[in-house]
Order: C-alpha cells, then sequence, then structure tokens
C-alpha cells in the first residue's frame, strides 16, 4: 500500500506515546501519577449537566444538527458582550467547532495552498503547526523566549518571511510556556498583520485561568483585530466541557464564512444536546468559573511550591491550567528525563521537546490532579533520589 506524503510529518502522537508508556508500567504493576495531557478532571457545573441530560431525553435531538441552532450563536455573542466587551453578529462572526483542536487542524485548509508559509510560535502546542502542514503549508518557527517574557518578537521575522505568509497562529494566555501578553503586544500584532497582509488567529482557551487577581482579556477587543483575524475559545477548560466537544471561531466575517463553508462539507454540526448544554454554561450561573480559576490556582501552588521545597526549583504559572518547568541541571534532554522521571519516580510529564524546537531543556506538567494527589508526586519524586 502507498500512503501519502503529508503522513511523513506525522509519527505517533506525543500524547499517544506517553500512554504506551504509562501502560506499560501499570500493567507490571507500578503506579502512575499522570500530569501529561491537559485533559481537566473538574466537571461541569449542575446547571449544564442538566441542560445536557434533560436535551438527550428528547428522541428528536438525535437528527443531524447539520449547523448551530440560532440559540447557541446568540448565547456565543452574548457571552462575548458581556465577558469581553466585544459585540459580534452571531450570524456572519461566529461558528462553532467541534472543539477547538478540530478548527485549529481545519481553518488553514480555507487560507493557505501548497507551499504557503504559515507563521507558528515555538514552542508552540503540536496542532498550531500540525494543521497547516496538513494543508501543504511551510512553517516559520517564531521563537518565544524566556528572557523576552515568551513574547513574540515581530522584529526578528524576515521580511521575506513576512511577505510570503498567509497565517499566523498566536495564543496568550500561551501553552505550553503560560505566558500572557500585555496590550502593547496585540498592538503591534494587528499592525504587523495589516503591513503584510496575514490573516491572525489567535487562541483564546485559556482566558479564564488566569492567577493571582490579574484578568485577560480577547484579541477581538483591540481597534483593527476583526480586519485581520479570528479568535478561537473554548468550553473545554472554563466550563469542564472538555468531552462535550464545543468551541468558538469568532471574528473576521470572511475566515468565518470560509471555516463555516468547509465544516459544512465535513461535519453534521453539534450533537443537539451538548449545544444546549453550551448555551446553559456561557448564559447560566458564572460562578463555577471563578471557582474552577481557584482550584487550579490552589493546585499550582501545590506542585509549585513542594517541587521547589524539594530542589528542583518550578516557577509558578501566571496563567492556564500548566507548569512549563526547566530541567534539572545535570540533565541535557527533556525526553530523557521525562522517561526517567516516569520509570523512577512513577510522575508523567510531557517532554518539552514535544511543543518544537525551543522546548528543550523543559518539560509541561498540565494541573489535572487534585491538590492531595500533587502533594503525593511531590513526595514520589523527592523519594525517588532523581534530584540527587
Amino acid at each position: 500500500m502507498e500512503f501519502s506524503k503529508r503522513m511523513d510529518h506525522f509519527g505517533t502522537g506525543i500524547f499517544a506515546a506517553l500512554a504506551e508508556r504509562k501502560a506499560e508500567r501499570l500493567k507490571k504493576g507500578g503506579e502512575v501519577i499522570d500530569f501529561s495531557v491537559g485533559a481537566p478532571n473538574i466537571p461541569p457545573a449542575p446547571h449544564v449537566i442538566e441542560a445536557l441530560t434533560e436535551a438527550a431525553k428528547d428522541g428528536r435531538n438525535y437528527v443531524y444538527a447539520l449547523r448551530d441552532t440560532d440559540e447557541l450563536r446568540e448565547a456565543a455573542a452574548a457571552w462575548y458582550e458581556r465577558r469581553y466587551g466585544v459585540t459580534l453578529d452571531p450570524r456572519k462572526e461566529i461558528v462553532s467547532l467541534l472543539g477547538s483542536q478540530e478548527g485549529l487542524a481545519h481553518l488553514a485548509m480555507t487560507i493557505v495552498n501548497e507551499g504557503d508559509t504559515v507563521l507558528v510560535p515555538d514552542p508552540c502546542y503540536p496542532i498550531f503547526a500540525d494543521g497547516p502542514v496538513l494543508a501543504g503549508a511551510e512553517l516559520y518557527y517564531m521563537p518565544m523566549r524566556k528572557e523576552k517574557g515568551y513574547l513574540i518578537d515581530f522584529q526578528e521575522i524576515p521580511e521575506d518571511v513576512a511577505k510570503r505568509a498567509k497565517l499566523m497562529v498566536v495564543s496568550y494566555p500561551n501553552n505550553p510556556t503560560t505566558a500572557m501578553a500585555p496590550d502593547s503586544f496585540y498592538e503591534e500584532l494587528i499592525a504587523f498583520a495589516k503591513k503584510y497582509d496575514i490573516i491572525v488567529l489567535h487562541d483564546n482557551a485559556y482566558s479564564e485561568l488566569v492567577f493571582d487577581g490579574a484578568r485577560c482579556g480577547s484579541f477581538l477587543r483591540f481597534p483593527g483585530a476583526r480586519e485581520v483575524g479570528v479568535e478561537f475559545n473554548s468550553l473545554s477548560k472554563t466550563y469542564g466541557m472538555a468531552g462535550a466537544r464545543v468551541g468558538f471561531c469568532l471574528g473576521n466575517r470572511q475566515v468565518v464564512e470560509k471555516l463555516d463553508t468547509l465544516k459544512s462539507n465535513i461535519d453534521y454540526g453539534i450533537f443537539l444536546p451538548v449545544q444546549k448544554a453550551a448555551v446553559a454554561a456561557v448564559t447560566g450561573d458564572q460562578s463555577c468559573v471563578e471557582t474552577t480559576r481557584m482550584a487550579y490556582q490552589r493546585r499550582r501552588d501545590v506542585l509549585c511550591e513542594g517541587l521547589t521545597a524539594i530542589g528542583w526549583k518550578v516557577e509558578k504559572c501566571a496563567a492556564t491550567m500548566f507548569v512549563w518547568a526547566q530541567i534539572p541541571e545535570k540533565y541535557t534532554s527533556s525526553d530523557q528525563f521525562a522517561m526517567e522521571l516516569l520509570d523512577r519516580a512513577g510522575v508523567l510529564v510531557t517532554p518539552g521537546s514535544a511543543f518544537g524546537p525551543s522546548g528543550e531543556g523543559h518539560v509541561r506538567l498540565a494541573l489535572v490532579q487534585d491538590a492531595d494527589v500533587m502533594e503525593r508526586a511531590v513526595r514520589w519524586i523527592r523519594d525517588s533520589g532523581i534530584l540527587d
């Protein structure tokens, strides 16, 4: 059999490979505390679950949805108005996604042709790069350096690359570095995109997981943002709906229309009970958002303070559901450290190399375990002697 050349880019996904190592250890009777995949373990609020279950009881809701209901798009528009101060046309500036991952996989197909250039951050969440590659794009990695606050420096992008680029993927609060961006960054981003006629995709999945009293807004609130691009947002982390896949593409009408058209040819819409749950999430009692935020902040504090106390200095993240940690000095490979951490301590993390060339020297820990499990993980790492 012969397969497409595009598959040469894809090996076994890092999370699948880590899951295999985890399964091997469990099969041998070992224990594992898993910080590898950002799979939220905080369930939706009761009113969201109730909306889903009540709709699921109605046999009429098992037909193809085909498109978004008016109720869903209007709820998303009201959510963006209330939360971010951004007014959107629910019929022309919003389309749902089967989770942000699906949108990130498909958006580039509506924008780039074979060989076109797409600018992606480095390090970056893998689908930021994989989606454009599926569309046949050539990637240019924009380094995000710690000494620059992990902010993309647009001055470092060669002019010939900028002139060729058709799409740029940006995300703050950032996965995996956990960095946030000031207003001045977005102003510079919009000016850069206008100058070189580049479409911007801003992923805003972690806008509610911002700690220590800070706040995060939307890319779309800045003047000119809708002229150059769109924002993706997700209900996975904010409302605990990771398995009930709902996200949104919002902003530029032309981009939204193209993605809507593509999706009408490749999927049949979101299950109607899930749409009902999404409406309940963004229009109902919002106290669950603060409860979720504080739970992640508590986990962050327990993990980072605990690891620092036993000799692995790990900085507290300002946002997201992740910790981006430099590996101990005696290690030179993030893959090696991650595998030894699993083998010796039973703690599973994601090596930074999985997030691009600049990720080497780090590991990402997802805050997806309760605080007591965080404490146990710290003890296991201490007792393993891996830090000695």
